[in-house]
């Protein structure tokens, strides 16, 4: 059984808790610090957009789209769906001659409730550029005009429905992608359908995390993929709001931090971190699935340990690792906390 990794209080007393696995790891395979069963294979969900988008940088589509660091950004997002973001996704569809139409993610509302609120007041209802995923999708279309070699017409359109299956030019790509840089043999591993409708895949947190170590250092990356890594992790220091947004932990954090931290939360309570300067790789997982509370306090605690901060960024972190609850009046009635093994990570690489 997985640790407990946070607690959440009320009255002074356990109120619940929340148990999981944490790996760090270098980008040669070499764990620094571990909690929990990190070779059970988990579906990263969201947290691996950042691999996903390799591609779109190593095909040279980007390039050859005009790609700005916003719209690069925002294909590593999982985004609020404020309009920002939903005019960023559509700019990024008109580059490759496309439009929402092309767009196979789904739809739902935006994720922040104030978003939500002024759609309804204009008496409108989302589309798919509200959809959290949709500046993934983009990046996915905007690679799918490179690989068609060309914008645009209704050749492309035809070339590019279907995208999300597996068996589609450009999931071939962005999946080879992943199991490069996981080094995780994808073809005989669990494969299930995202939220967006594109394939995951199972992947042992040990390999995540090297993953991230990867993303951060380009070490065990092939070139092209290593400068396609390092221009991501600019793009989204330089457009940090792109990648979440309204008060969402990682813009937050990445707005503090800059490229200290790239940081990407997925479903299900998975939590990825490339920390450059380290050399570093994190990869969480709670094991009943708890995102906004436990994996953001664990993620937090982690970057305490691993990240070098000044006083004003370590009590700032320290507000997401040692977290108030409020009720409905603003009273704080409880906190979640990191419990003394999560604390325990640094000590437990060595680190002084």
């Amino acid at each position: 059984m997985n640790p407990i990794l946070v607690n959440v209080l009320r009255g002074g007393a356990i109120e619940s808790d929340h148990c999981g696995a944490v790996a760090v790891l270098d980008a040669d395979g070499g764990v620094l610090a571990s909690l929990g069963d990190i070779d059970r294979p988990i579906f990263p969900r969201s947290a691996v957009k950042v691999l996903q988008a390799l591609p779109l940088v190593a095909s040279g589509a980007a390039d050859r789209l005009g790609l700005t660091d916003a719209e690069l950004a925002l294909a590593c997002a999982s985004h609020n769906g404020e309009a920002l973001h939903a005019r960023t996704a559509a700019q990024m569809l008109a580059k490759a001659g496309l439009d929402v139409s092309a767009l196979e993610c789904g739809t739902h509302w935006p994720y922040l409730d104030t978003a939500s609120r002024a759609l309804a007041a204009q008496g409108r209802e989302p589309d798919a550029l509200n959809n959290n995923c949709s500046g993934k999708h983009a990046g996915f279309l905007c690679l799918a005009c490179a690989l068609h070699g060309g914008a645009g017409g209704l050749n492309l359109r035809q070339y590019v429905r279907g995208y999300v299956k597996p068996e589609h030019p450009v999931m071939r790509e962005v999946s080879a992608a992943l199991q490069a840089a996981t080094g995780h043999d994808l073809r005989n591993t669990l494969q299930g359908i995202d939220g967006c409708s594109i394939p995951t895949y199972a992947i042992p947190l040990r390999n995540l995390a090297q993953a991230f170590a990867r993303v951060g250092t380009g070490i065990g990356l092939s070139a092209g993929h290593a400068a396609a890594a390092k221009r991501l992790r600019a793009a989204v220091a330089s457009a940090p709001f792109m990648v979440a947004g309204t008060r969402r932990f990682d813009t937050r954090v990445m707005e503090r931090l800059g490229e200290r931290v790239f940081c990407k939360v997925g479903a299900e309570g998975v939590f990825c971190a490339a920390l450059p300067e380290r050399g570093l790789g994190v990869a969480i997982k709670i094991d009943d699935g708890n995102n906004a509370r436990a994996c953001e306090v664990v993620m937090a605690a982690a970057i305490e340990a691993f990240v070098a901060l000044d006083d004003a960024d370590a009590t700032f972190m320290r507000s997401l690792s040692d977290a108030p609850i409020t009720n409905w009046n603003g009273i704080e009635v409880g906190r979640l906390q990191a419990t003394p093994i999560v604390r325990g990570l640094r000590l437990a690489a060595g680190v002084g």
